[in-house]
């Protein structure tokens, strides 16, 4: 074999391995997009044109009735197709409570819009900041409302909720179900916890992060912006995926391609 034969076998050879080396590296390095802590409500199998295709039922929260610092009946469907997140709070608290709306604010200043001016407005179309009061008996409208103005809340995009106190309770055990997937003891009688819920535009519980620790709200505030972007990264990664899941093909086609090389090379050298 000539040395022009050999480095075009080589070339031809490399070329695909190293491609699939590069979707191999790149597919392990891929963002992880937030998951669903739960397990799948329900997971139905059909036959399409002889494959089996999978579709997961997530759970999805119910809604809920009740009345923000404004004195505005809402519910939580009014917020459909915006990234919720969601805190557990009571006015009288002297512990993480005040701490925890602090850090609720940094997060809404951080969707704040237009940049480093003196102008910057709070971006309603994305978030919608909650926190629903675990003491309704005591945390009036005219109390909660009281609380927003003193912690700085701006009720734009960010709801203190007070109604109930069995929805409430319900909405908490049933839908956020807080007691099963927090790493911390919830419980029944009365619910203090530092976890903040990032709940997306379909009503679905996609993370638990703890309210008091930088690491786990920048965790937060990246998911959020993750979420953001699934659809489009969906599609991308279903594209991709079936790339990588090809991956034996691509060995297939270095040796047939460097086949044809050295064969057409070496025909040429004899001619």
């Amino acid at each position: 074999m000539s040395k022009k034969s050999a480095y075009g076998l080589i070339i031809a050879l490399l070329i695909p391995v190293l491609c699939y080396l590069w979707l191999k590296s790149a597919s392990e390095t891929a963002v992880a997009m937030p998951g669903h802590p739960f397990e799948p409500d329900t997971v139905m199998q059909s036959v399409v044109k002889g494959k089996i295709q999978t579709d997961t039922v997530w759970h999805t929260t119910k809604d809920i009735r009740l009345v923000n610092q404004m004195g505005d009946t809402v519910n939580l469907y009014d917020q459909r197709g915006k990234i919720i997140i969601l805190d557990l709070f009571f006015t009288s608290c002297g512990s993480i409570c005040p701490k925890l709306t602090t850090n609720m604010a940094r997060l809404q200043q951080s969707f704040m819009k237009g940049g480093n001016t003196r102008k910057k407005q709070v971006d309603t179309s994305i978030v919608q900041f909650i926190s629903m009061t675990v003491d309704p008996a005591r945390d009036s409208v005219p109390v909660i409302r009281e609380y927003a103005n003193s912690m700085g809340v701006i009720s734009d995009n960010w709801w203190l909720l007070t109604g109930n106190r069995d929805s409430i309770y319900n909405f908490i055990f049933q839908e956020l179900r807080l007691d099963k997937f927090s790493d911390e003891p919830v419980s029944p009688d009365f619910v203090h916890t530092s976890r903040f819920v990032l709940i997306d535009k379909n009503m679905q519980v996609r993370g638990y992060y703890n309210g008091l620790d930088s690491t786990s709200l920048l965790k937060l505030a990246k998911d959020v912006g993750y979420i953001m972007l699934e659809k489009d990264k969906k599609k991308k990664s279903k594209v991709f995926q079936q790339i990588i899941d090809l991956s034996w093909l691509w060995l297939i086609i270095a040796v047939l391609v460097g086949g044809f090389v050295y064969y057409f090379t070496s025909t040429r050298q004899k001619n």
